[in-house]
């Protein structure tokens, strides 16, 4: 029997995230979703795509290793347990490799340890990932598992671009640099652009912006990633649902200074409480257009912060096309660019001298299928591609491990 089958896990600080899929046919067995690990009120939600009956279970869950636990015991039940030698591997998100991994990787100890040593430009992220990887491990010692990158399709950014412009000695030293995130949704978004064109990757260049509580911009170059908005951490680039995105650096030096803040309040100040959030006290889209269309009470507050969002997004949208030189494509993917017709009208207006423009009607259309939203014969396509990260990071694992697998 060849086994086919890849478990893909996304474990976050206090959740896990998962899919198996049967890379014969890239197809979806199970999703589910644990939340709120170690807390008295945790829930699995767990679906079985071939009933499409959503199991939710409520009631304390421990730490990761009981919340995998509880998804292997979920995944038995509709026969697709974690002991099935259909099962091929296990595929894991991590948020940060650095300049040390490039694509793809089977996890040893050694793997292990240099995703350990990263945490301290991905604090919030890589110790979680790391959990998932030595819990599933322990579940399934004999089986491969395999790390997926965040960073790693921006690592073929040039240096140009990949440095900040401080002292060389400082930078090597601390490995400040810009490293990127989302990646694996950039990768699979800009492939999928070039598929909507009928072209391959290596014949269009595509600006991707990747629009959810996290957002991002890349421009991809002939399929190769030479510039993205994130940064070091993915606190920089664009507005974000509570992350303040660009900001003049002397900004901290001016709240420790003056306003006598430490560097952990200014950390939680730029990540959770800035963005939409600190703009206008929503980060759902969707809350502050119904502010905004209702004309509630507070829609000042909230068109205000819907305009930082997209003076933000035009001004990468025609710095990445300044990059690029020629544009064959700008993909709108994720929560917000995939649902919020509204951002994507206001990012295109006014950038018709750039080949770029929406139709009213079919921007307005809405679906989960990859989609054109340009008018007839535009110079440059403006598209609409649901993400699907998940499904990238099968694919990868699977490249990687699945052939010979019986």
């Amino acid at each position: 029997m060849t086994a086919t089958r890849v478990l893909v896990l996304n474990s976050g600080s206090s959740s896990v995230k998962y899919q198996l899929l049967d890379m014969s046919d890239s197809s979806r067995l199970a999703v589910g979703l644990v939340e709120r690990i170690g807390e008295e009120t945790s829930r699995l939600k767990h679906t079985p795509i071939a009933t499409g009956e959503t199991r939710e279970t409520t009631g304390p869950i421990a730490d990761h290793e009981a919340a995998l636990k509880a998804v292997a015991e979920e995944l038995a039940r509709d026969g697709l347990g974690l002991d099935s030698p259909e099962l091929a591997a296990i595929g894991h998100r991590v948020v940060h490799g650095g300049m040390t991994f490039t694509e793809p990787t089977v996890i040893d100890d050694s793997v292990l340890a240099e995703i350990e040593r990263l945490i301290p430009v991905a604090p919030l992220h890589n110790p979680a990932n790391l959990t998932g990887i030595r819990t599933a491990k322990a579940l399934r010692p004999d089986l491969p598992q395999v790390a997926v990158f965040d960073t790693a399709f921006h690592t073929t950014m040039p240096e140009a671009a990949a440095r900040y412009a401080i002292d060389v000695k400082t930078a090597d030293e601390h490995r400040i640099r810009r490293y990127g995130f989302h990646g694996t949704s950039h990768a699979y978004v800009s492939r999928a652009t070039a598929e909507l064109l009928g072209k391959s990757p290596e014949e269009v260049n595509v600006i991707v912006l990747h629009l959810g509580n996290g957002a991002s911009a890349s421009a991809v170059e002939k399929g190769r990633c030479v510039d993205t908005s994130m940064g070091l951490t993915p606190l920089e680039g664009l507005v974000m649902g509570t992350r303040s995105g660009d900001m003049d650096p002397a900004v901290i030096f001016h709240l420790m200074r003056v306003g006598g803040m430490s560097t952990d309040e200014i950390d939680t100040l730029l990540n959770k409480r800035s963005g939409l959030i600190g703009l206008c006290g929503d980060n759902d889209m969707r809350e502050i257009r119904r502010r905004i269309d209702e004309g509630a009470e507070d829609a000042a507050q909230a068109r205000l912060a819907f305009d930082i969002y997209i003076h933000r997004l035009k001004k990468y949208i025609g710095a990445y096309y300044a990059v690029l030189g020629t544009v064959d494509a700008v993909a709108f993917t994720a929560g917000v660019g995939e649902n919020a017709a509204p951002v994507r009208e206001a990012a295109i207006a006014g950038l018709q001298s750039l080949g770029l423009a929406v139709d009213d009607e079919l921007n307005a259309v809405r679906s989960g299928e990859p989609r054109l939203i340009s008018p007839e014969g535009a110079r440059v396509a403006v598209a609409v591609v649901p993400t699907d990260e998940e499904l990238e990071i099968a694919d990868q694992t699977y490249a990687l491990v699945g052939h010979g697998n019986a």
